[in-house]
């Protein structure tokens, strides 16, 4: 099997990712290349929390979310190229150089998300990701992440 052939299902995504619902925002990945890219899938639904207040009779996935979406998407495929234990490991999202909401996305669309490393240095990793249902561009945005060592709650700081 290719990389590119590798499916991320629900099971590995929550061995890789911290994240748990309602703020788990990847339901499955496909097209990872290590190192490179990874495409992620939110299905999006009209039971997810967001909706009772954004907007009542009209909802609207908050663009934020979508960024969140893409850089969880991004941290997935940090996760896996660095085998990175979550136990012990935090994929940290750091900033958002550039976003752009160009059209709503509503409850059952799907949103595809291909995210690509731009540079990876020293740790820091600089990603492009794109926000897509069917096929057209609802948001995009440039982002960066690290890695760190988790903390214990328990430790003293």
């Amino acid at each position: 099997m290719t990389q590119s052939a590798i499916t991320i299902g629900p099971d590995e995504i929550l061995s890789r990712l911290p994240h748990r619902y309602p703020f788990l925002l990847v339901d499955r990945a496909h097209s990872y290349v290590e190192g490179q890219s990874i495409t992620g899938i939110k299905c999006v639904s009209a039971g997810e929390p967001c909706f009772q207040g954004h907007f009542p009779d009209n909802p609207v996935m908050p663009g934020v979310l979508m960024i969140e979406a893409l850089a969880q998407t991004g941290a997935l495929l940090m996760s896996k190229t660095l085998n990175a234990d979550i136990a012990n490991t935090l994929i940290l999202f750091i900033g958002v150089d550039r976003a752009r909401f160009r059209r709503p996305v509503r409850p059952g669309d799907v949103l595809e998300m291909p995210v690509k490393v731009v540079t990876q240095r020293r740790g820091l990793f600089r990603f492009e990701g794109v926000a897509l249902v069917n096929g057209i561009k609802v948001a995009d945005a440039d982002f960066s992440a690290t890695s760190a060592e988790r903390q214990n709650a328990g430790e003293a700081s």
